[in-house]
């Protein structure tokens, strides 16, 4: 077989041409710690590298969202505890407002620190996150959740927003709600259930109160009717048998019956009367609407009565046991929004770990599939050197094979 001295020039040519392309990839090997440098290396793992660093992102973006929403819940329950703190020194404020003793100067002061408390409140109501948007405003971030005022006919402080709420996602198949609305948290709150005398026929009517709040609220819950209002219309008639009996007008319904004796206050339902009433005589009231107010609301109220020096003993009683009622069931809502955010936290840092674990996971498999085996690269890496080394070195040699140097 002939070889003519191209084909031996091109041949190690080719020879060292491919040696230093061969160290040249593994040199690269070696230096980005990667086993796949282009798809054409390995078309299948790289097909699976791409997939698993999809996922990679996906959970890092996941991994950012959870906290993003740890960081809003867990100001969402500061500005609750702030709140229930708050609330607990107006309360005990106001207990304090009903002491008969208190001259005016003393409910002036008691008005005065209540109406900081009141500020303070409406302050944290429209707490903003670190990007200037309201917590509280629902989808009208960017608005104040309330306004304040004082001014105005109905009531002072009034929401604003809307009844939107946020929800972020945390993985492929979970996302918890990161924002509530202010009026479901603050403002979605009952007041004292109350009645009103609206007519009697008896000598005297010196007082209609309400004595025993639970009994009275559990009258209320069982017989008002938000649709026909003439169901909440009842008659309290004295008998000839001295007792006083309790009938809903509408249906005619008899509710209850108890003693009664002219003269002496009693009590029907949680509701105590105080008249001067013959046989046949009666007593007309029906059942207030219900009506929700937030606790900055409901302190403005008794706080604009303590600063009022007209006002009588019996105003502010009912206006005391209103704004006790409505700061305990104002509490009771934020006490159930706080374990709503304790639940949430929990369900997110569950989600986070279970995250955490799966990119470790997703990260070893890419490595196992795309990083380099640096002891076996390093030996090919040495080898191809050798063989590079071989070639450069017996190319000179296989060149000089020629009968033009033994003429």
């Amino acid at each position: 077989m002939r070889i003519s001295t191209n084909q031996i020039y091109d041949q190690n040519m080719r020879s060292i041409m491919q040696n230093q392309g061969d160290l040249a990839k593994t040199q690269e090997q070696l230096s980005t710690g990667k086993r796949i440098i282009t798809p054409s290396d390995d078309p299948v793992g790289a097909a699976k590298v791409l997939r698993l660093t999809e996922e990679i992102d996906e959970l890092t973006q996941f991994q950012r969202n959870n906290d993003l929403v740890t960081g809003s819940l867990e100001q969402q329950e500061a500005v609750l505890t702030n709140i229930t703190n708050s609330i607990n020194r107006a309360r005990t404020l106001i207990v304090q407002a009903g002491n008969g003793i208190l001259d005016e100067p003393d409910k002036r002061a008691i008005g005065s620190e209540l109406e900081q408390i009141k500020l303070e409140i409406f302050d944290l109501m429209n707490t903003q996150d670190a990007d200037g948007n309201y917590l509280y405003a629902g989808f009208q971030s960017g608005n104040q959740a309330f306004t304040y005022n004082p001014a105005s006919g109905g009531n002072a402080i009034t929401f604003s927003g809307d009844a939107g709420v946020n929800f972020i996602q945390l993985s492929n198949s979970s996302k918890i709600q990161s924002t509530s609305n202010g009026y479901e948290v603050f403002e979605n709150v009952l007041s004292r259930f109350n009645f009103s005398v609206t007519g009697s026929t008896v000598g005297s009517l010196d007082g209609a109160t309400i004595s025993e709040q639970g009994t009275f609220d559990t009258f209320f819950n069982n017989n008002y009717d938000a649709v026909n209002s003439s169901n909440n219309d009842f008659r309290i008639d004295f008998l000839g048998t001295g007792q006083a009996q309790l009938v809903n007008q509408n249906s005619g319904a008899v509710i209850d019956t108890v003693g009664y004796t002219s003269g002496e206050p009693f009590t029907i339902k949680g509701m105590q009367f105080d008249a001067v009433a013959a046989p046949g005589t009666s007593i007309d009231f029906s059942l207030d609407q219900p009506e929700k107010k937030s606790m900055a609301q409901t302190i403005h109220e008794v706080q604009t009565l303590l600063s009022d020096s007209t006002i009588n003993h019996g105003a502010l009683q009912d206006a005391i046991a209103d704004a006790l009622v409505g700061l305990d069931n104002g509490l009771e809502k934020i006490s159930l929004e706080r374990a709503s955010i304790g639940s949430r936290l929990n369900i997110a840092e569950s989600t986070y770990e279970s995250n955490l674990d799966m990119e470790i996971a997703a990260k070893a498999q890419r490595s196992s599939i795309q990083d380099v085996d640096y002891a076996e690269a390093s030996t090919e890496f040495a080898k191809q050197e050798t063989a590079l080394s071989a070639a450069l070195a017996t190319f000179p040699q296989v060149s000089n094979l020629s009968l033009f140097n033994y003429i």
